[in-house]
């Protein structure tokens, strides 16, 4: 379905809505909270790293359990709840429990703050994307397209978070806490499918039965085997990357306040990407999500190298943009991927564990690693490593994989009862 005909279909607004209001919570804490822990907690750069590890950390125990309770859930909203009620607790969390636990032991507070986050965060992501994309194909709506409102989210949360932070730090959890309520308000009028509406693959008997076998079969697929190395070593560092960013982007400004500015760059880039998403699902399904992923890292690679080697303000802008391309490529890329190299009925278990089980133990290993090699070599030497790192990976998974193109939606065969051979 066009983009044009999806934006006269109320039901497409619903699950933009969704990628909004959790996407503005998405922004809001990932462009500040490196900034909020260094200045308002007074963390360094190895605590910092520790916060992001043990989210990391966290995603990795949940994730697996995530995405099978979201496959036998199917349509039903019970797991994205409670996401949005934890996401709703990111005010009082940040003024009445994180703040007060930095003062009695920064790495208490960085293990505490890292589990709550994952819940809202690294391990609740999952969550919506695996309901957002299984709807997606229940209501015949391009997944890319209803993504770009995550998009959309970034670039309004960022310009909102720059007016917020310039007059209260703090204020930017409790806005949080405000696009989670409002969140929770279109989850609960959003409409799933009835059976007549829903692809065939998740009515027909079974549907919901997660079999060992289907299971089995996915993990040693080649093909997801080079999937998941790829996004251990692309969309792991692509977080890596961007977790202390800030910091570094701020040694090079040297007049204004370097946050302020930043907040303003990021909001760009989301804004951009946004409209790159529109156009993404047609040169994705043109080229194939392999390529589209392959470019993603690719991409990565040059905006690394390019932030490592060439640091006036100006070109790290440049760089920052860069990301405007890289984010539609890896997202819509990785679920026509999924979808079409493996059974459909065991989506969210195939997205939880080849995405994001995987990032987030590229996540807890990288982040510990390279916030260590920004103490011990610093931040520009550090990157070089980091790039070296994404392009050997990905060449090694580019071998992996195979190509989607002409694939149909795949759905595995049941497995026999017992007895039935003769």
């Amino acid at each position: 379905m066009s983009a044009a005909e999806s934006l006269r279909r109320p039901v497409f607004w619903n699950f933009g809505g969704l990628y909004f209001f959790y996407f503005g919570i998405w922004a809001l804490t990932f462009t500040f909270l490196p900034i909020w822990l260094k200045n308002e907690g007074g963390m360094g750069p190895a605590a910092i790293g520790m916060v992001n590890t043990v989210m990391a950390v966290t995603a990795l125990v949940l994730q697996p359990l995530y995405g099978y309770l979201q496959d036998r859930l199917g349509f039903r909203k019970h797991l994205f709840s409670v996401v949005v009620v934890c996401a709703a607790l990111m005010g009082p969390f940040f003024g009445f429990v994180f703040l007060p636990l930095i003062d009695v032991n920064q790495y208490l507070a960085a293990a505490v703050g890292g589990i709550y986050l994952s819940l809202a965060l690294n391990s609740g992501v999952g969550v919506v994307e695996a309901f957002n994309e299984r709807n997606s194909r229940a209501h015949r709506f391009e997944y890319g397209h209803a993504r770009l409102f995550g998009s959309l989210a970034g670039g309004t949360a960022n310009l909102v978070g720059g007016i917020l932070w310039a007059a209260n730090p703090d204020s930017v959890w409790w806005a949080g806490s405000c696009s989670a309520l409002l969140l929770g308000t279109l989850l609960l009028l959003a409409r799933t499918p009835v059976p007549e509406e829903a692809p065939a693959e998740e009515t027909e008997p079974g549907a919901r039965r997660i079999s060992k076998e289907a299971v089995g079969h996915l993990l040693r697929d080649r093909s997801f085997l080079g999937f998941v190395l790829l996004m251990f070593g692309t969309a792991a560092l692509y977080d890596v990357f961007d977790q202390q960013f800030p910091n570094y982007f701020a040694q090079f400004v040297t007049s204004g306040d370097a946050n302020v500015l930043f907040s303003r760059v990021v909001a760009v880039q989301v804004f951009l990407e946004a409209g790159v998403m529109v156009f993404t699902p047609w040169f994705v399904n043109r080229v194939g999500a392999r390529k589209g992923l392959l470019l993603f890292a690719t991409i990565l690679v040059v905006r690394i190298l390019g932030a490592a080697l060439f640091t006036h303000t100006a070109l790290l802008v440049v760089w920052r943009l860069l990301a405007s391309f890289e984010m539609p490529l890896m997202l819509v890329s990785v679920m026509k991927y999924l979808t079409r190299m493996f059974d459909v009925r065991i989506s969210a278990t195939a997205y939880m564990l080849g995405f994001n089980f995987a990032k987030q133990i590229g996540v807890a290993l990288f982040s510990t690693v390279f916030g260590a090699a920004y103490a011990a070599i610093g931040f520009s030497q550090a990157y070089v490593w980091m790039a070296v790192t994404v392009a050997v990976l990905t060449v090694v998974a580019s071998f992996l994989m195979r190509d989607d193109r002409e694939r149909p939606v795949t759905v595995a065969p049941e497995p026999e009862p017992a007895g039935a051979r003769a």
